[in-house]
């Protein structure tokens, strides 16, 4: 979907395409074989991402960073999508939260993961708690000046082993007009401190070679300098970036859908049936039709999104839109292109399998299909009194 695009996006778009195809695409299917990204290989793309700029592109220039406005990064992740999630996380989007740093946390936490001397987790998910984040266990206590942190976290991605975690943790309770809830506030917690304690977690069928991690943190005294932002408005903090990353996740589902579709399409032009390609059958002509309309509909509504951020007026349920309804668009389209496929789709020795089973984790992470329908119909009956 390219109509429209300004000079600038033109230019960021090629230079994403280019280094796909010599960085990241060769390498899909040892990864996949492997299960991990060698060490050497990640740091590869690493320091090329640095060498053409998109190293920490969506961050601003007076930080240090790219400065990609989201029409650009919108670009950028939809290209991203087309190969695998274990490869192109080793090109830094540092999180945005990190905005929320103050001027010394800056140079110890934000600076150096702009320049690429450190990375961070973003642990917000429990494993009592899932997607109810309210129910989340862990908790940080004040003990003097410092808080002592205790709890566990769980499903925490990325491409390796951090630097640091943005921890959120209860750190009280509040009163409100719908009952006691939780004070949750985000912490900068430095990897190595007594008490805490980090592993490699599950394995992954969806983007092997991206890794989970288990945190567990056993009376971890943090100072009070380690506070990002203030007491109990983490999760403002939090869905600031977890609405933008659940148009990311939209804008890669919708990559990954055009990388299918094009397979299904050549395949349907190409392998013939009773004489003809089976394109030429409805049934298969059909399901071709179905998955370019969806397509269609979902950079439609990535584009939608976009506009109203750059306006400053994206609202939670339009975050959750994108994300359920790409992510879903794209689980039809790889199930669609499997059959288009038919036995050869499920075969080791093509990547339709592959991209079909990194398709399946993206209704779920980032927020599952259900809870994205939660939030649009709470925007639907709150402003009823229901």
């Amino acid at each position: 979907m390219e109509y429209q695009i300004s000079h600038e996006n033109e230019l960021v778009l090629n230079t994403v395409r280019a280094f796909m195809e010599e960085e990241l695409l060769p390498h899909e299917e040892e990864v996949d074989r492997l299960g991990e990204v060698p060490e050497d290989l990640g740091r590869q793309i690493e320091a090329r991402a640095k060498e053409v700029g998109l190293f920490a592109a969506n961050l601003p220039e007076d930080v240090g960073g790219g400065g990609l406005n989201y029409s650009a990064m919108a670009l950028v992740e939809r290209e991203y999508g087309k190969t695998s999630h274990a490869l192109h996380s080793w090109i830094a989007r540092p999180t945005e939260i990190l905005l929320a740093c103050d001027d010394a946390q800056r140079e110890e936490y934000l600076a150096p993961c702009v320049s690429g001397e450190k990375r961070e987790l973003f642990a917000l998910t429990e494993p009592e708690a899932g997607s109810d984040v309210m129910g989340m266990k862990s908790t940080a206590r004040k003990d003097g000046d410092d808080w002592i942190l205790n709890g566990s976290k769980h499903f925490i991605s990325g491409p390796c082993m951090p630097d640091f975690a943005i921890v959120f943790a209860a750190t009280g309770v509040d009163e409100t007009p719908r009952g006691p809830r939780k004070r949750v506030t985000a912490f900068l917690v430095d990897v190595g401190l007594p008490g805490f304690d980090i592993q490699e977690g599950n394995k992954c069928v969806s983007y092997r070679g991206y890794k989970t991690y288990q945190l567990a943190f056993d009376d971890v005294r943090i100072g009070p300098d380690k506070m990002l932002g203030v007491e109990g408005r983490g999760l403002e903090l939090a869905g600031k970036w977890l609405g933008m990353g659940r148009i990311w996740v939209g804008a890669t589902c919708c990559g990954k859908a055009e990388r299918l579709l094009e397979m299904a399409t050549d395949w349907a032009a190409s392998r013939k049936q009773f004489g003809k390609p089976i394109g030429q059958f409805q049934a298969t002509g059909f399901r071709l039709a179905d998955m370019t309309m969806g397509l269609r509909a979902a950079d439609l509504m990535v584009t939608d999104a976009v506009q109203r951020a750059d306006a400053g007026a994206l609202r939670d349920e339009d975050a959750a839109m994108v994300k359920v309804f790409c992510s879903e668009m794209l689980n039809r389209v790889a199930d669609d292109t499997v059959q288009i496929f038919g036995g050869m789709g499920l075969m080791e020795e093509l990547p339709v399998q592959r991209l079909w089973r990194d398709s399946r984790l993206e209704r779920i992470w980032d927020g599952t299909s259900e809870i994205q329908r939660h939030i649009i119909t709470r925007s639907i009956l709150r402003p009823l009194g229901a």
